[in-house]
């Protein structure tokens, strides 16, 4: 691989996992052509690997994370692994001195999440940190930075609801709720499971529903609404063919006393198998409402509009990923920071504890 490619191609990606989302962290890294590009791909699934750097022409693939940071060349990593590897990787690439982009969560719980963040921000004097649970030494983050790869807000029809609520035109919010109700974990007409075939990987996880889809919406209300504190929450499971949560209810209350509910089921009879966010937001001077591609402002003044979820959804990992280069530039804050991904974390996990979980 070359690893001392021209001023203007810009930052050096390695890529860590070549899974279902990596064509859109690919796609995207593309759009920045001449500020970065992704020079490696890093997948024990090799196969994958190849046919993702086909697809994009990224000239190296490697069977290991361990061995593409071996090989030197980068400049910054982008982590689309499984949750279960995302801090293992960030802790590689930080004793690199690369700077880090992890899709979210940081970790599979909390806990892990916080020791993480801990890690990569705890420097002694000589540049040096320890790994949680070890005594030994290890070179961590100094000039490193770590952004949350947390893309659902970055969705446009979300930046154009939080103008809105800026603006005061549905006034103070008073009762929102969300939900997101599929079918998915239901047979179609040939017997399979549509989420399933989709993202077969869902079959495996202990945590579903709630740490890998409604954490995106947790997260876009705080985005929405500022802080928020968890009253009470239930998750149930039904579905043999997957081990985690399959329906999940959360009950919040927002620091300017709005009441929020959120709720998810992949069981939804009557309801498509693709996911789709319903919301609805109250306030005291109109209504925002939010349903599959209709975008709607009732009150004082109205507004209807019409969503291409499909480019909505690819622009969302496109804005985070441009936001993770602009915020490098320039030095400012990421707004999915880690310290504010925990943030949801403590609510997901509040709510596992929670919601007890039944057949």
């Amino acid at each position: 691989m070359s690893t001392k490619p021209g001023a203007s191609q810009g930052l050096r990606v390695g890529l860590a996992g070549a899974g279902w989302a990596a064509h859109y962290h690919l796609e995207s890294w593309a759009r920045l052509a001449g500020r970065a590009h992704v020079v490696a791909i890093a997948d024990p699934n090799v196969a994958a690997g190849r046919s993702r750097a086909a697809a994009f022409r990224v000239p190296a693939v490697y069977e290991s994370v361990e061995a593409m940071l071996a090989a030197g060349g980068l400049d910054v990593i982008d982590v689309a692994a499984a949750r279960e590897a995302h801090a293992p990787i960030c802790r590689q690439a930080a004793r690199h001195r690369l700077s880090i982009l992890c899709q979210k969560p940081l970790a599979p719980t909390l806990a892990e999440a916080e020791a993480l963040v801990a890690d990569l921000g705890s420097i002694d004097t000589e540049g040096r940190g320890r790994e949680a649970g070890s005594g030994a030494g290890m070179p961590l983050r100094g000039s490193v930075r770590l952004m949350v790869h947390e893309n659902w807000r970055f969705r446009p029809h979300y930046r154009q609801i939080a103008r809105w609520l800026r603006e005061g035109r549905a006034g103070t919010v008073r009762t929102v709720t969300m939900s997101l109700l599929t079918s998915g974990l239901l047979p179609d007409a040939r017997g399979a499971l549509p989420a399933l075939v989709r993202q077969p990987m869902l079959a495996t996880l202990d945590r579903l529903l709630l740490m890998e889809v409604l954490i995106h919406l947790v997260d876009t209300l705080r985005f929405l609404l500022g802080p928020l504190s968890l009253a009470g929450a239930r998750l149930g499971h039904s579905c043999p063919a997957v081990r985690g949560e399959d329906r999940a209810s959360l009950f919040l209350t927002s620091a300017g006393g709005a009441a929020v509910s959120l709720v998810g089921d992949f069981m939804a009879h009557g309801h498509p198998a693709e996911q789709f966010d319903r919301l609805e937001i109250l306030g005291t001077r109109g209504a925002i409402t939010l349903e599959a591609d209709r975008l709607r402002l009732r009150g004082d003044s109205e507004e209807d509009l019409t969503i291409d979820l499909q480019a909505n959804y690819r622009a969302s990992y496109a804005a985070a990923i441009a936001h993770f280069v602009d915020r490098l530039a320039d030095g400012g804050p990421f707004e999915t920071s880690p310290e504010d991904n925990l943030e949801t974390l403590r609510i997901v996990e509040a709510a596992y504890a929670a919601g007890r979980r039944e057949a």
